[in-house]
C-alpha cells in the first residue's frame, strides 16, 4: 500500500511539473507576441529619415509602440528587406522611385503616407553663379532614372535646357531634351552613394545630389546649392509597407507621429527649410 501511494505521489509531482512547464512556455510566447505587436521596425536612410524617426519615438511611446530604426546606405536594400519581411516599413524613397521599383520588381507594396519633401539640388565646387556655366560644362547625375525628370525640370526652370513639348516631366529622360544652348554634357551613370565624392573631385562640373546625401555631408541645400528644386515638387518621401499593412493601427500611428507638432518642430529647427514635413493626407 505504501508503495502504491508513493508511486501515485511521484506521478502527481511529475505531472504537476510538466503542467507548470507548459504554462510557463505559453506565458513566454504570449509575452513575446505582445512585445512583437508593439514593436515597429522601420528601415531608413541615415539622414534625414532616420533622424526624423528618432524624433518620432517619444510620440509613439505614448501610444505604447516601440520604434526600432534600421539604417540603410543604399537605395536597393530597404525595399528588398521590406519584401522579405525583415522590416515592417521603410522610409527613404520618394513617390516616383517607389512607383518605378514596384513596377520593375513586382513588389506588393503600398504607400502608407507622404511625410516630407527634400529639395533636389545642383551643386558645384567652382561654379558659383549661372553666368559662370561655360559651354560644354559636364552635368553629373546618378543612375537613378526616377530622379532624371526632376533634375531636368530644375535645369529647365533655370533656362539651361528645354524639354520637348508634352513630355511628362516626372518621367522625362535625357532623350527628351529639345534644346541645349550651352551644349551641356550629361553623365548619368553614377551610383547615388558616390555623388558627394564626385562633387568634391569634379570641381568644374554641375552635380545633381539628393538632399539626404547633402545633409549627411554636413552641407545645407538652401545655402550650398547652385540651383534648388521648387517647393511644388511632386517628390514627397513616403512610408512604404507591404500591401494591406497600411491599414494596421501601428502604421497609422507611425504616420500620424511623423506629422505631429513635435516632429515638425524638430525638422524646422534642424534643417531650416532644407527638409519640410508635408501636410497629412
Amino acid at each position: 500500500m505504501k508503495k502504491i501511494i508513493g508511486l501515485a505521489a511521484t506521478f502527481l509531482l511529475v505531472f504537476g511539473a510538466l503542467a507548470a512547464c507548459g504554462n510557463a512556455d505559453q506565458g513566454t510566447e504570449a509575452s513575446s507576441g505582445d512585445k512583437d505587436s508593439k514593436t515597429l521596425v522601420v528601415g531608413a536612410s541615415p539622414s534625414p529619415h532616420a533622424e526624423i524617426l528618432e524624433a518620432a519615438k517619444p510620440v509613439l511611446e505614448k501610444d505604447g509602440i516601440t520604434l526600432e530604426v534600421k539604417t540603410f546606405t543604399d537605395y536597393v536594400m530597404p525595399n528588398k528587406a521590406l519584401s522579405e519581411k525583415e522590416i515592417d516599413a521603410n522610409y527613404f524613397q520618394h513617390i516616383p522611385y517607389f512607383d518605378k521599383q514596384v513596377n520593375e520588381y513586382d513588389y506588393d507594396f503600398a504607400n502608407a503616407g507622404a511625410i516630407h519633401i527634400e529639395p533636389m539640388g545642383i551643386y558645384s565646387k567652382n561654379i558659383k553663379a549661372l553666368a559662370d556655366i561655360k559651354e560644354g560644362t559636364k552635368v553629373i547625375t546618378s543612375n537613378s532614372e526616377s530622379d532624371w525628370g526632376r533634375i531636368l525640370t530644375i535645369l529647365e526652370d533655370a533656362d539651361l535646357i528645354k524639354l520637348k513639348d508634352g513630355v511628362e516631366k516626372t518621367t522625362a529622360t535625357f532623350d527628351d531634351i529639345a534644346e541645349n544652348p550651352k551644349k551641356l554634357e550629361f553623365k548619368h551613370d553614377i551610383d547615388p552613394g558616390v555623388l558627394i565624392p564626385t562633387y568634391e573631385n569634379e570641381g568644374d562640373a554641375l552635380v545633381a545630389i539628393n538632399a539626404n546625401f547633402v545633409l549627411s555631408a554636413d552641407m545645407t541645400p538652401t545655402e550650398d546649392s547652385l540651383l534648388l528644386e521648387s517647393d511644388n515638387s511632386p517628390y514627397a518621401n513616403i512610408i512604404a509597407v507591404r500591401s494591406g499593412d497600411e491599414d494596421k493601427d501601428s502604421i497609422k500611428k507611425l504616420v500620424a507621429a511623423l506629422h505631429s507638432d513635435e516632429v515638425k518642430k524638430f525638422v524646422d529647427e534642424k534643417w531650416h527649410g532644407s527638409v519640410k514635413i508635408v501636410d497629412a493626407n
